[in-house]
């Protein structure tokens, strides 16, 4: 709860106004029947028009501010929900940004979503239902109380105990209701997970036929989600009857033991009203209250959720030390120093004692069969992970000195995977250099083999689908690279970025980037020798260790599995070459 009443501090002030007018509602509420009754007991008895006009005005006015408490109530209750989900859901955000990959594998991409969107939407439901429905019972309860005891001890006696037994059964069904509903959260999660896989998966799943067997893996989460949603409504129902009938039974008693009191003369007629609406407001509120409290351990399950994202440890912590790097080198811009790395769920390093400088205006080169290690290398330098021995130094200050935002500034990235936003390519172009013109746009695009862009009917303003899965492989590549190159950066990875690009724009690419680069250092990640060929700098990488280091010319005479990495992409008049 702590968790709760930290975001709710801010609105504290709303909320004692919130308190303010459902005490009023509840005020009201418990008046009209005393008000009931003195209009049977002394205007309708005694037969005073005059009496009852007056009474029945005053009951009118304490309905219209019953009414008017209600209204702003609720309207404010909602508007403090809305206001506490749009606080939490931006602090699991601006939370989840500084994760680093084996902090958001931890806890989960399907589950990070749960959390930010169904288990907030819990929350908020259940904080309007709290105030609605349990913050006035205790008031509800102890005036009613007092009221019935005021009109005949017995009676209040009675209401009391009745009072007591369900307080009782609302124990009893949230200790019966807590371990569903954490179950149901999990299935949640597994339901967003599986469900994700299979939307973004889906040409896979065609390709090979498996449609079957993924129909049947989804009717085996929905079916379990199901079982624990059957018995959560099982639980509501036996607790909306069992209600009905209490408060229907205690009517029963308090019309037939008041009826007894009254012909014995202890009470009046009009006193039989007012206890049985006291009677009936007590119980309602109780049996609402009783219900949402079936539902706040599904809340509490989903603040635990919410409270360990925000207290996560994250695995990668930002420096107390210097903005800027304290530049020690013109030339070298970045330099490993004997890094070794292993993943935290990895029994051996993946990286191991390396050792190279990336050097301002040159290119430098980092090939290796597949698994060797390479994209690591990427991720290691914009520390999405932390070196487990070793350093990594920017313009020779190491990087684990530096805050990540400024570590990053001098740093332009294209990822192995080209990913675009939604939105239009000027906005996906802006994302590197929010002050972009157009006339740099369109040079940049030009840079990055991406003249395409004119030849479509709205240009820069053409529309990009989630992911940019409204372009080519080729396409999104060069885009990806031209939002790079919008970025001035001491440094430029290119993470195997030409992948999807023919021979001849790949050649037409590196010729152009070597005159828009020349001023920095760049490092490419590819497969492709042809890629390469011509880079200042080759490392070659086998098993996470540098298996040689030099030009291509260096490493075709002396390095053999640069010469077995050749022989398998060149023919052989090429290889001599």
């Amino acid at each position: 709860m702590k968790l709760i009443l930290r975001f709710l501090k801010p609105y504290r002030w709303l909320l004692t106004f919130v308190l303010l007018v459902m005490v009023l509602d509840v005020a009201g509420g418990l008046l009209i029947p005393t008000i009931t009754a003195d209009i049977i007991n002394h205007g309708i008895s005694g037969g005073t028009l005059p009496y009852i006009i007056r009474r029945g005005l005053l009951m009118g006015a304490v309905s219209l501010i019953t009414s008017f408490g209600a209204l702003a109530g609720s309207y404010l209750s909602a508007s403090l929900s809305a206001k506490l989900g749009r606080d939490i859901r931006n602090a699991i955000y601006e939370k989840s940004l500084s994760f680093s990959a084996s902090d958001m594998e931890a806890i989960g991409t399907g589950s990070m979503i749960t959390r930010t969107l169904n288990d907030v939407n819990v929350i908020q439901q259940s904080v309007v239902m709290v105030v609605q429905m349990i913050l006035p019972v205790p008031v509800v309860c102890i005036m009613g109380i007092v009221m019935a005891f005021r009109i005949d001890e017995m009676m209040g006696g009675i209401l009391t105990g009745v009072t007591l037994v369900i307080l009782l059964m609302a124990v009893f069904v949230i200790k019966m209701a807590a371990p569903l509903f954490e179950r149901l959260q999990r299935f949640l999660d597994r339901m967003n997970i599986v469900i994700r896989e299979n939307v973004t998966g889906v040409r896979v799943i065609r390709a090979f036929n498996k449609e079957p067997y993924e129909e049947k893996r989804m009717k085996g989460v929905f079916g379990n989600y199901k079982e624990v949603s059957v018995k959560v409504n099982r639980l509501f129902a036996g607790l909306e009857s069992t209600a009905l009938l209490v408060i229907n039974l205690v009517i029963v008693g308090i019309l037939y033991i008041g009826g007894n009191r009254t012909g014995a003369g202890y009470m009046k007629i009009g006193d039989i009203t007012a206890l049985s609406e006291y009677a009936i407001l007590i119980l309602f509120y109780l049996i609402m209250a009783q219900m949402v409290m079936v539902m706040l351990p599904r809340a509490l399950v989903c603040i635990e959720r919410i409270r360990e994202v925000l207290a996560w440890n994250n695995e990668i912590q930002d420096s107390n030390g210097c903005e800027e790097p304290i530049q020690t080198s013109d030339v070298d811009v970045i330099c490993f120093k004997n890094v070794s790395f292993r993943f935290s769920d990895a029994d051996e390093n993946t990286l191991r004692e390396l050792s190279f400088t990336c050097k301002r205006g040159q290119t430098t080169a980092i090939i290796g069969s597949t698994g060797s290690g390479k994209s690591t290398i990427a991720k290691l330098i914009l520390r999405f992970h932390d070196v487990t021995q070793g350093a990594i130094l920017l313009n020779g200050t190491d990087i684990r000195e530096l805050k990540q935002s400024v570590l990053r500034k001098h740093i332009s990235y294209v990822p192995q995977k080209a990913w675009l936003f939604s939105g239009t390519i000027a906005d996906n172009l802006r994302y590197g250099n929010k002050e972009a013109s157009e006339e740099e746009m369109r040079r940049i695009l030009i840079t990055a083999q991406s003249e395409f862009v004119e030849e479509l009917p709205e240009g820069l303003l053409t529309r990009v689908a989630q992911g940019g899965t409204n372009f080519s492989g080729g396409q999104k590549q060069r885009l990806c690279i031209a939002r790079a190159l919008m970025k001035t950066s001491d440094l430029y990875i290119f993470d195997d970025s030409f992948s999807a690009l023919d021979f001849k724009t790949d050649a037409a690419l590196r010729k152009a980037l070597a005159l828009q680069l020349k001023g920095s250092a760049v490092l490419i990640i590819a497969q492709r020798i042809s890629t390469i060929v011509n880079a200042d700098q080759i490392v070659v990488l086998e098993d996470g260790k540098i298996a040689g280091i030099g030009t291509h010319q260096l490493l075709m005479k002396e390095c053999p599995v640069y010469q077995e990495i050749a022989k398998s992409q060149m023919k052989g008049e090429e290889i001599s070459d």
